[in-house]
């Protein structure tokens, strides 16, 4: 199957250059913000993240009064990123130094941890720890709150906090908010939880000053990467049969297998690993030293060399992971398989292609393993991220499941295009010839926010808002038939969802909101074409001169018509079937808002041309809807006028 999606960079370096303080373009985007109490850091992986807390954390240990940093990681793993760093060798004013006695990312139990913890607390010449999330959990309930007075509290991967009650790390921060002067910098780089439960509450999310450093920026300012491809390939019976068509021993790889709960997995991971060794070639010998697995291969005897992540021995886990961290030499490593780890956090700059197995449920999933492709690096011009996933099958009974497993998969693709493209700003066109510049797009009727929160949604929330709109069921509905009119979709159900998201909005806030999401969806889904001094956008199959966009043209355009034109080149026509009756089967409920839409602008004309009313049993799925619109409001006539509701 062909990728969903191809995007191209331009190579222009910008984004690995430093400047006289030795900062790259994020980090000093973000050391622009350093007098912040609470700081959000949105970037993706390899954007720098881990070095650019050094800068912040020193500044305020050293400029504005501060006397401890604690930097907090999900996993040990993920705690030598913030090793010891030479900072002034590139113009900064001090180094990142610290006692290695205050790395807690080593292995032992929690109760020594939090005893180096308190320790580290009670002496006033330590100025920065590392730890994990966890010990920074235990190491709350064991110390007085007020010992994070003046104190940086630095989280990494922040998308493991969430405003749920029962999320104890969610509930560290808060209480460190509410009851000390301590400044917290939260990392991610993606803020999806991939469920309903936002990171933070409204009330607090609004206390954080945000920046955003999104993918394009990143990836277009690279020095050898040019092209990045997702795409999705689909199996039948189980995917180990199917590994062969997929992994490229030639591309650095890293392969995840999926979770023992997961309907791909066989539930016995370690035999997983084995039949995926010998399906590359014959097991030559296992370094004592690294724990690297050296693998003749079968068609050419080279011999490749793997490192196995899914091996959860603690003594085997530790050499094969300190052996990734010494890696310098593209030579040194061929394949990784992995199970939980290798995600968040890792550097394997080689890597040149990600290959997920099974569906991934969260998007912060789907968008921490592309990062492992995407780093910069001499040996690749182009880095590629692959989901094998289960074919959905009409005679098996999970066959909702693996739709709807199928189109998420889609959509999500259709987001991380939108993250991936290059921002535009929009706004409103007020006369002929009132032109927007190259990174702005005039629209007529569009709405701009008219206040401080709606800016603050469109600036940093609008991929988070779309992760949202994409991943509903409701929505998913939408994508593989054309029974919902693009109106309904537009103007009916993505305002319900960003009512829900955001209570605290007006009617006014949600319908600019609203715009937002759909003039971005529609123009970074479409393709954009110059000709002359003109440009063009690709909208429902044929180009639009955007200097002469309206509201009303793209709010006529289903969102997920690219993903739907997707769908239909890339699978046969007798599954398509299967996707389309299973949907069609599980379709949304009838809403007085669909009703009248389909009433005001679809029934009345078609009744005009036909001369007839639409027909229920018709073969073709919007005369059918409009149909069902016809008996419905005529139910709803018949209840108001006997006096029901």
């Amino acid at each position: 199957m062909p990728n969903l999606v191809d995007v191209n960079y331009a190579q222009t370096g910008q984004s690995l250059s430093t400047n006289h303080l030795g900062m790259r373009e994020m980090q000093e985007r973000a050391f622009a913000s350093r007098n912040a109490q609470y700081l959000l850091l949105k970037a993706p992986p390899a954007s720098g993240k881990s070095r650019a807390l050094m800068f912040l954390g020193l500044d305020k240990l050293y400029n504005q009064g501060l006397t401890k940093i604690i930097v907090a990681v999900p996993e040990r793993s993920i705690g030598g990123s913030f090793g010891r760093t030479n900072l002034t060798l590139h113009g900064f004013f001090a180094d990142w130094e610290f006692n290695s006695d205050n790395n807690l990312c080593t292995p032992g139990g929690e109760a020594s941890k939090v005893g180096a913890f308190k320790k580290f607390i009670d002496d006033s010449n330590e100025t920065i720890l590392i730890c994990t999330h966890a010990t920074l959990r235990f190491a709350f309930e064991a110390v007085d709150e007020t010992v994070f007075d003046d104190t940086l509290l630095a989280i990494d991967e922040f998308h493991h906090v969430s405003a749920d009650v029962d999320n104890r790390l969610g509930e560290v921060m808060r209480s460190i908010m509410n009851n000390t002067t301590a400044h917290i910098i939260a990392m991610t780089g993606s803020y999806f939880r991939g469920d309903s439960v936002p990171v933070l509450t409204p009330e607090d999310e609004a206390r954080f000053s945000k920046v955003t450093y999104n993918y394009y920026e990143q990836l277009n300012g690279y020095s050898y990467l040019k092209t990045l491809g997702i795409g999705y390939h689909f199996y039948q019976g189980r995917y180990l049969s199917a590994i062969k068509e997929v992994l490229d021993n030639d591309k650095k790889t890293i392969l995840y297998i999926p979770n023992v709960n997961a309907a791909e997995s066989t539930k016995d991971k370690y035999n997983e690993v084995d039949t995926i060794l010998d399906v590359i070639g014959n097991v030559s010998h296992q370094d004592p030293d690294t724990g690297v697995i050296f693998v003749k291969r079968h068609s050419d005897d080279k011999m490749i060399k793997i490192a196995d992540l899914v091996n959860d021995n603690p003594k085997d886990r530790d050499k094969i992971v300190a052996y990734l961290r010494q890696i310098e030499n593209v030579d040194d490593l061929d394949l990784i398989i992995a199970l939980g780890m290798a995600k968040e956090g890792f550097d394997w700059p080689f890597c040149e292609h990600a290959l997920a197995i099974g569906y991934r449920g969260s998007l912060t999933e789907i968008i921490q393993i592309i990062g492992r492709a995407t780093r910069d690096s001499s040996n690749k011009t182009h880095a590629q991220f692959t989901n094998l996933i289960a074919q959905p099958d009409a005679a098996d009974g999970q066959v909702k499941v693996s739709v709807n497993n199928m189109l998420k998969a889609i959509t999500a693709s259709l987001l991380m295009e939108q993250v991936l493209a290059p921002n535009f700003k929009f706004k409103t066109k007020r006369f002929d010839g009132d032109k927007g510049d190259e990174g702005t797009i005039k629209i007529r009727g569009f709405k701009e926010p008219s206040s401080k929160r709606v800016k603050e949604i469109v600036a940093s929330d609008l991929n988070d808002l779309k992760a949202a709109i994409l991943q509903d069921p409701t929505l998913l509905q939408a994508l593989p038939g054309e029974f919902i009119d693009p109106e309904v979709i537009n103007k009916v159900l993505i305002p319900k969802l960003i009512q829900t998201k955001y209570p605290e909005l007006n009617a006014e806030e949600v319908e600019e909101v609203r715009q937002h999401v759909v003039v971005d969806s529609a123009i970074k889904t479409g393709e954009v074409k110059e000709v002359g001094n003109r440009r063009f956008v690709r909208m429902a199959g044929k180009f639009v001169n955007i200097e002469e966009l309206h509201i009303d043209l793209i709010d006529s355009i289903n969102p997920f018509q690219k993903a739907f034109e997707i769908l239909s080149k890339s699978v046969t026509s007798s599954l398509l079937k299967v996707i389309q009756e299973t949907i069609n089967a599980n379709r949304i409920e009838m809403t007085d808002e669909e009703a009248v839409i389909l009433y005001r602008d679809k029934i009345g004309p078609f009744m005009k041309q036909k001369g007839r009313e639409p027909n229920i049993h018709s073969t073709d799925p919007l005369e059918k809807r409009m149909a069902e619109a016809v008996v419905y409001l005529k139910h709803k006539k018949r209840q108001q006028a006997s006096g029901k509701s």
